[in-house]
């Protein structure tokens, strides 16, 4: 009986020891080793952790999110869009209307659109620093609309492309910032049906 108690203690002191190795490693690295990131990191990599612990969802956790207001549509959005990227020297690459699906449960997708966006200045200046800057390119902006009326624009929060790793050269800051300023800018007035 001994010998049972005695192993199932050290088998619960293993699992409980094994499965934080990996959650003290990370606060050990991010304690020792945050000097090497801008100061806008730790900031942004909790809001992400913090909304991931909140909801489970990592593709919620990485994103921005604005309603759209009732009786705006998503024609209204698409003319919206298409006018302020001009206004916020971006260009619209690529536009898809994804889906449509008429008679839609309340809590299913209606609709769904992408608008794709790039500064192609800037594009250039991130690509010749981190060919997997790429991956994030172009910006997206996606319309999401369900059968029960509720509308939705979503676009990637760029604070950790901007802050998560060293700190940027001035230029790509600068230019970064544009960039996020419009990737949440347009949507957002996008969703007020802003012109």
């Amino acid at each position: 009986m001994v010998k049972k108690v005695l192993g199932a203690a050290f088998a619960l002191a293993m699992v409980l020891t094994m499965s934080g190795c990996s959650t003290m490693h990370m606060g050990w690295t991010a304690v020792t080793q945050q000097h090497k990131l801008d100061p806008g990191a730790m900031p942004a990599f909790d809001n992400m952790f913090t909304k991931l612990t909140e909801s489970g969802d990592p593709a919620f956790a990485m994103m921005k999110e604005w309603k759209v207001q009732k009786g705006i549509k998503g024609d209204d959005i698409k003319e919206s869009i298409t006018v302020l990227t001009d206004e916020y020297n971006m260009r619209l690459t690529n536009y898809v209307k994804m889906y449509t699906k008429e008679d839609a449960a309340p809590t299913e997708v209606k609709e769904a659109r992408i608008w794709s966006l790039c500064n192609l200045t800037t594009a250039k200046v991130f690509l010749n620093y981190s060919r997997y800057y790429g991956g994030f390119m172009p910006c997206r902006i996606m319309y999401v609309e369900y059968g029960n009326g509720d509308a939705y624009l979503v676009s990637m929060d760029m604070a950790l492309a901007i802050y998560g790793g060293k700190t940027l050269p001035k230029e790509m800051l600068d230019s970064a910032l544009l960039v996020k300023k419009a990737m949440e800018e347009i949507p957002e007035r996008a969703a007020k049906g802003d012109f």
